[in-house]
């Protein structure tokens, strides 16, 4: 848990719990005459969301003058004393070092590039607070901890593979946030997806993404018109298609969630094994096929241009053997 304005704090033992209850203490200043609890609170332990602190008010982890205080609508007087006592939550918690293999194929002392395997989310979030790259990071790196986010500058799905570069400074940080927003880094994929390809071996698709209407948990293609969403645009290339199904390389030129998967369930051809967007478990893959394999970016402080590549994982391999396609990789 992080300082706040509180001037008096400690930090108590809870028995058998693993984690620590810290108890706050303060006076209500006059600047805060009048408001209503929650709002007070919020802004004495700005650290914590309102909804969080509104949940304690409730449990009566909130004492103005000794007493629990139950109601957040409760207004406060100057000179009031307020007592919280502040129980872990998982986002207080999800920040913290853990060690973990990390396939890092470059790194300088401005930057890394790591190869992300399947299966591991990249930053921590509601049912993944902890295991994640971010965590990994921070335990490969003390001077993570002092970059925004561990240096993460953009994201793969859980269940995509391949490479992602990671800043070791504010400074190589702004300066990649920058590069991907004007379209200065290159990042391809490779993807293997049901149906046969047919005509027209490059496709260029430009449509908006945005949440599903119908299922928020998913996004869509929308018509901006009427929905919210963000201008979306990939390229298409058909490297070997048969019966079963194709396989593509897939050029971002836009950042969007799911864009890929998104953008191939358009097309009708959903990925393999991508259930969220209509593919289904084919070949052995029983994870979307999609691998970040090509990324390449003029070095943000050094100028030097910088190629990558990854080797398609082995379970895409053997997909392709299955389905009799063929895929040879660039030297």
């Amino acid at each position: 848990m992080q300082a706040s304005e509180f001037p008096d704090s400690e930090v108590l033992p809870t028995g058998s719990e693993t984690e620590a209850t810290e108890v706050r203490h303060d006076e209500i200043p006059v600047a805060l005459q009048g408001w209503r609890l929650d709002r007070a609170l919020a802004h004495l332990v700005p650290e914590f969301s309102r909804n969080y602190l509104q949940q304690l008010i409730e449990q009566g982890d909130v004492l103005l003058e000794g007493k629990p205080a139950t109601k957040s609508s409760s207004k406060v007087k100057f000179g009031h004393h307020i007592t919280v006592t502040l129980r872990a939550t998982p986002q207080s918690q999800a920040f913290v070092p853990e060690a973990m293999p990390i396939d890092v194929v470059y790194e300088d002392e401005h930057l890394r590039v790591v190869n992300k395997p399947a299966g591991l989310v990249v930053h921590p979030a509601p049912g993944n607070w902890r295991g994640t790259l971010l965590n990994g990071l921070l335990a490969l790196d003390p001077l993570a901890v002092h970059v925004p986010r561990a240096g993460i500058v953009h994201r793969l799905d859980k269940d995509t593979s391949g490479l992602m570069v990671v800043a070791r400074t504010r400074q190589a940080m702004d300066a990649l946030v920058a590069m991907i927003a004007a379209r200065d880094v290159s990042r391809q994929y490779l993807a293997i997806a049901h149906g046969r390809w047919g005509s027209d071996a490059v496709r260029k698709v430009e449509a908006p993404i945005g949440r599903d209407p119908s299922n928020r948990l998913r996004m869509a293609v929308v018509d901006l018109s009427n929905q919210s969403g963000k201008t979306a645009a990939t390229t298409f290339e058909l490297l070997d298609e048969g019966d079963d199904g194709c396989l593509v390389q897939c050029t971002l030129h836009t950042g969007r969630t799911h864009q890929i998967r998104v953008h191939m369930a358009h097309l009708k051809h959903p990925l393999l094994a991508d259930a969220v967007y209509g593919g289904t478990p084919a070949a052995g893959m029983v994870r979307q096929a999609l691998h970040a394999w090509h990324l390449a970016f003029t070095h943000p402080i050094t100028g030097v241009e910088l190629d990558f590549k990854s080797a398609l994982p082995q379970d895409m391999q053997s997909a392709l053997a299955d389905w009799g396609l063929s895929y040879n990789a660039p030297s």
